[in-house]
């Protein structure tokens, strides 16, 4: 039984930063790939960045330069570092995990098996 249980959102002032962590069970393969979506309402699920086992990492331009992840296997847990935080970014932030390795490809949601319930974001 798979588990992602996101952590980190909340309300914050434009230009300020947060950091989303998602706790996970259950994976069986270390190096899934792993990331971050948000969902805006009215607007389709994006992804953000995503991260393989090796600690490769994709960053989407809307956020390059803003948003770091990264992943610690002994916590079995996924983080997203946000910086500069403007209006545009609030939206429920969601992790995400394939039931495979690669990510290069993979930025949409169909593309992931299993989901976190989300932490919402609101900069003001």
């Amino acid at each position: 039984h798979v588990q992602l249980v996101e952590s980190g959102g909340g309300p914050v002032q434009d230009g300020g930063s947060l950091r989303l962590s998602c706790a996970y069970s259950g994976l069986t393969v270390r190096g899934n790939c792993m990331a971050w979506f948000r969902q805006i309402p009215g607007r389709d699920r994006e992804a953000v960045a995503r991260i393989d086992g090796s600690g490769r990492s994709i960053v989407e331009d809307f956020v390059k330069g803003r948003f770091t992840i990264s992943r610690n296997h002994t916590k079995k847990s996924l983080y997203g570092q946000m910086d500069s935080l403007k209006a545009e970014d609030t939206a429920m932030y969601l992790c995400a995990a394939r039931s495979e390795g690669t990510c290069l490809n993979y930025f949409r949601a169909r593309d992931y098996l299993y989901w976190g319930q989300g932490t919402q974001v609101t900069v003001s």
